[in-house]
């Protein structure tokens, strides 16, 4: 039953404990090479002296990746967009 899953392309996503919470990012930072993408999320401290970005999480993707990545990203804020419209909340503008 596994390999006809696995044919018709479902996949199981695992969240493992420590991961579950998730975390909080208020600064990304992207960076691209000729072999990979790597961002970093980031947390700045509002209203401090200095401005420094502790950075909380590392991501290393391949270029393919963060092109499906990005296009699963634009597609799911897009659907939320779109749903908060419908029910009338104020919806912000992009900075697109």
């Amino acid at each position: 039953m596994a390999d006809q899953k696995a044919q018709q392309g479902q996949v199981k996503v695992v969240v493992t404990e420590d991961a579950q919470a998730g975390i909080y990012s208020n600064a990304v930072s992207v960076n691209v090479s000729t072999n990979e993408v790597v961002v970093d999320f980031g947390y700045l401290i509002p209203g401090g002296a200095e401005k420094v970005v502790k950075v909380l999480q590392r991501v290393n993707m391949t270029h393919r990746t963060a092109e499906s990545f990005l296009k699963v990203f634009q597609n799911a804020v897009l659907d939320f967009r779109n749903k908060q419209k419908e029910a009338g909340a104020q919806v912000p503008p992009t900075n697109a």
